[in-house]
């Protein structure tokens, strides 16, 4: 890790201010923010059930999914904010306890109104605990064991995703959909007990938070609006795009309008405030902007790729949702067993060269996936799934501790909302763009393969004799059972190298971005 000017660090105390163990800390607030990762995926695969039970289409049902993801693509950069204005321990209790309450009105919700209601107040919740739990993980150990606080974060945030459709597929078809939000209730008032027992803030941010307010405050209504209008819209933009027919639909026009409005006005608007809701300053050291970028890309490669191969495996490979889900686990356990080792290792190897091996293990893996046919079995594609599972061990502890190299303690809850909306957002485009880009791109190779498929072509001609002359039996049906399976063929082979477009050009983004990490600074090793 880099030197940096962050001064004493102040070791971990409990609300009585008695010295306590940095990993009590950790264990803490890795419960909650690990279910509120979780519930971010695992929603999805209960969609059709809550749409039958509570009667209405699919394409109302996914306004659970947009509504949570509206809500807390609004407050998580805004956490910093929040974080010095209340006191960060104060606004994570709050996060905590609106998370568990949410999530239990999520699961007794009558009608889809009232789950959009609460799921939009779940959000609220959920948007402050990522970036909150980050940097009490940061502030709670001292800067040379600063990569296993990384770690142990990293493994709620890059595990979660992985296992989530597993879990909520299980839970769903073993009990309820209600049960995909009833089981975060104990396990948050469990948080919530530990937190309010062992959390207190650091003096630098009990100053700051002082400060704030000795001075007066005024709330900076045009940046929360501009914040709000531009995220909210931008988060609504990626999750219906695809499903609305993207610009062809004036309602995305306009909400893509207000947002790349509104988004562009926003740093201008915050650079210029004493107390901004967003510190985009803080953008302006390069270890820190960089670092985003690549964690931008981190949350596009790891969100992507988690959706493409399961939807690969199940639609052209006859996976069950549970099979699709087991063959995420062996890289979601490689994920597991990694990461403390980088955390281990961050002091002792330069970070540039860790994040470029991780983005070189991610490249390699989705360029071998594109070349993988339906005939592959389980164990190929789970390797190549272990091997992008080590790369992403090697990118999650080393991108943070190179972005936190040089923040201040008063900024770390800034810092940490800012980095976390990076990841949300690289997640968010990743989903959104593969899935448009698997969707155009069947229908181009089907175009270009339809192209083949004339009375003159002989290959296509001795095709359809050969299944005719097989189902002989059906009688004057053969012919036209015959061009539908045709078709059905063509169809299947188009949405193949479609996934195979898709993974290739995921893993060309990992290897084009490994010269990037070079324009991080060079790391001083911390002197122990």
């Amino acid at each position: 890790m880099a030197a940096s000017p962050m001064g004493a660090f102040s070791p971990p105390r409990n609300f009585r201010g008695d010295l306590i163990s940095p990993w009590w800390v950790a264990v803490t607030v890795a419960l909650t923010t690990f279910m509120e990762v979780l519930d971010i995926s695992i929603a999805n695969v209960a969609l059709r059930h809550i749409a039958g039970d509570m009667s209405v289409s699919e394409d109302e049902a996914v306004w659970v999914l947009t509504s949570y993801m509206v809500s807390n693509a609004i407050v998580l950069p805004m956490s910093g904010w929040l974080s010095t204005l209340f006191g960060r321990r104060r606004f994570y209790l709050f996060c905590v306890a609106m998370f568990s309450v949410s999530s239990l009105l999520c699961g007794l919700a009558p009608n889809l109104t009232t789950l959009i209601l609460f799921r939009t107040l779940q959000g609220i919740g959920g948007g402050g605990l990522q970036p909150c739990s980050q940097a009490i993980l940061t502030d709670s150990f001292p800067p040379s064991k600063r990569g296993m606080a990384f770690a142990v974060y990293g493994i709620t945030t890059v595990l979660a995703p992985a296992i989530g459709p597993t879990i909520g597929g299980w839970i769903t078809d073993t009990f309820s959909w209600r049960w995909i939000f009833l089981i975060n209730v104990p396990v948050g008032f469990l948080s919530l007990y530990l937190s309010r027992r062992l959390l207190s803030d650091p003096p630098a941010l009990i100053e700051q938070s002082a400060e704030f307010r000795r001075r007066g405050f005024t709330v900076d209504w045009k940046g929360f609006v501009l914040l709000s209008v531009g995220f909210g819209c931008l988060q609504v933009v990626l999750d219906r795009g695809q499903q609305d027919d993207w610009f062809s639909s004036p309602f995305i026009m306009l909400m893509s309008a207000l947002s790349t409005l509104s988004l562009l006005i926003l740093p201008f608007w915050e650079t210029r405030q004493h107390y901004p809701m967003v510190d985009f300053n803080l953008l302006k050291e390069r270890n820190f902007l960089f670092s985003n970028i690549l964690m931008f890309l981190v949350g596009f490669i790891l969100f992507g790729s988690t959706v493409l191969l399961p939807m690969w495996v199940q639609a052209l490979m006859g996976y069950s949702a549970t099979q699709a889900g087991m063959l995420l686990s062996p890289g979601a356990l490689t994920v597991l067993l990694v990461l403390p080792f980088v955390g281990w290792a961050i002091n002792k190897v330069d970070v540039r060269h860790m994040i470029a091996f991780g983005l070189l293990c991610n490249g390699v893996a989705l360029y071998l996936f594109s070349h993988m046919n339906l005939q592959a079995d389980y164990w190929s594609l789970a390797t190549l799934r272990i091997l992008q599972g080590i790369g992403l061990g090697f990118l999650f502890v080393p991108v943070n501790a190179a972005a936190y190299s040089w923040v201040p303690p008063n900024k770390s809850s800034n810092a940490s909302a800012i980095i976390n909306l990076s990841r949300n957002l690289g997640g968010s485009f990743g989903i959104s763009l593969v899935q448009t880009w698997l969707t155009r791109g069947t229908q181009r190779h089907q175009s270009v393969l339809t192209t083949h498929l004339t009375d003159s072509s002989t290959a296509t001609q001795a095709w359809l004799a050969g299944v005719i002359h097989q189902l002989a039996g059906v009688g004057s049906h053969g012919v036209a059972v015959a061009h539908a399976l045709l078709y059905a063929t063509v169809q299947r082979q188009a949405s193949l190298l479609s996934f195979m477009d898709d993974f290739r050009l995921l893993g060309t983004l990992a290897l084009v971005f490994i010269p990037v990490v070079y324009a991080l600074k060079r790391p001083v090793r911390e002197k122990h």
